[in-house]
């Protein structure tokens, strides 16, 4: 069994070991090139940016490593917490996790999306484990989740959301939630946008933050047809960049902001940042009704594209080119791997995958109502709840940013299935529920 533990850190970058290669994405290269370019692009942290740079020299495996560990550093230290830990019932859970769904996938590439899962547990372990870390476990947990707000605004969000609902929920549950706790966890929003802002100074000389939200809207809301209305409705009183081409407009956000559409001949965002977010802004004031059911609907769709490995392909020309560019020394490993050989098939990988994901958010209710019916709230039970927030969360930035998308459910739904294990795991074992009381 100890042999099994240690050869978890290697299981759960299994898929890059099996491509040859980190896996890449689409919006990998972007991140690659912060260090090289030196100026700010939508969307794309430089704080992700330095991260990725710090692994260059290794081929990026030193990157894989790091995720590898915080990964089942965390899986561990929540299993701990809870009362939960024995090492066959962690290595158990940790294998089924590495088999059933997308996280040896998102640990085994160079993206910020493994972080957005992990950054919820260890957000909830810095509210609710004080009494139950040491102080370098609190260390560390504060900085990895500052870190994981810095990587993506999309995961900030969601981390800032569940900090106000933990307050919000303060004076029903009481020490349930400590505020100790909940002090440090919001506090780790801060430093997460301070280093995010420290780190765009220091690589473009500007205090800014990462530019880029409105036009990843613009392009959602062109998707839904409602630009094509407001174009409609007010270039003949208004002059747009896009008047003349708003009966042309591509079918998805996709083709119009990363595909060859008029976005590319009006200057991209540089050309185009003033006139979407005009018109993000005063169309939600002209369709209120419009934009809340599109996004109503974008929500639902978001919570069940939950399937691994999107944008993770052969056809990522634009992270080839940054490669090429500015690490050359990494183009013959990349291009020998299997990815780069159109050799990686994820059909039959969510096969499995799209299933457990589902069956575990239907779970995750059934917990939730069942501890409701029995008017017990234990630490697996705020977990639970903890969880079922972030997806909800993820489900409305994401969606109503940048639309559905698989890859935005897939980095987040491993966790829902971590917390029915731990819940079947303690039906079938016979732990007491730590941190019972009354709800």
């Amino acid at each position: 069994m100890r042999l099994a533990a240690l050869a978890l850190p290697l299981l759960m970058i299994a898929p890059a070991f099996w491509n040859g290669y980190p896996l890449l994405q689409w919006d990998t290269g972007g991140y690659l090139a912060r260090w090289y370019e030196g100026y700010l692009v939508p969307s794309r942290s430089t704080v992700f940016g330095l991260y990725l740079h710090s692994g260059e020299s290794f081929g990026f495996w030193i990157n894989l490593a790091i995720q590898s560990l915080a990964t089942l550093w965390l899986l561990q230290l929540s299993l701990r917490v809870l009362g939960l830990l024995q090492t066959f019932r962690f290595v158990a859970i940790s294998l089924l996790l590495i088999l059933s769904t997308a996280l040896p996938w998102l640990a085994s590439m160079l993206l910020t999306d493994i972080f957005t899962g992990l950054s919820v547990l260890s957000l909830f372990l810095l509210v609710v484990g004080a009494q139950r870390t040491s102080p370098h476990e609190k260390i560390a947990l504060f900085v990895f989740t500052a870190f994981a707000a810095a990587t993506h605004s999309a995961t900030l969000g969601v981390l800032l959301g569940l900090c106000l609902a933990g307050w919000m929920a303060r004076p029903f549950v009481g020490r349930r939630l400590p505020l100790a706790g909940l002090a440090q966890a919001s506090m780790t929003i801060v430093a997460g946008g301070l280093m995010l802002v420290a780190a765009n100074h220091a690589l473009s000389g500007k205090w800014a933050w990462t530019p880029g939200g409105y036009g990843v809207a613009f392009g959602r809301m062109m998707q839904d047809g409602i630009v094509a209305r407001y174009l409609n409705d007010h270039c003949p009183r208004e002059s747009f960049k896009l008047c003349p081409y708003r009966n042309e407009l591509p079918a998805t956000a996709d083709e119009f902001l990363w595909g060859k559409s008029v976005f590319n001949a009006l200057g991209r965002f540089e050309g185009m940042n003033e006139e979407m977010s005009y018109i993000v802004v005063h169309s939600l004031a002209d369709y209120p009704a419009w934009q809340a059911g599109a996004a109503m609907r974008a929500v639902g769709q978001q919570l069940l594209h939950v399937a691994t490995g999107e944008g993770t392909s052969g056809w990522i020309p634009h992270t080839y080119g940054i490669i090429e560019r500015y690490i050359p020394a990494q183009i013959a490993p990349m291009r020998a791997a299997r990815q780069q050989q159109w050799d990686v098939n994820f059909d039959y990988v969510n096969w499995l995958h799209v299933p457990v994901a589902l069956a575990s958010m239907l779970a995750l209710v059934g917990l939730l109502a069942h501890a409701l019916a029995r008017r017990r709230l234990d630490d697996l039970t705020l977990l639970a709840a903890t969880v079922t927030l972030a997806l909800l969360g993820n489900a409305f930035i994401c969606a109503v940013i940048s639309g559905p998308h698989d890859r935005y459910g897939a980095r987040m739904v491993w966790v829902a299935t971590f917390v029915v294990l731990m819940a079947l795991a303690r039906a079938f074992g016979d732990e007491e529920p730590i941190g019972s009381a009354a709800a």
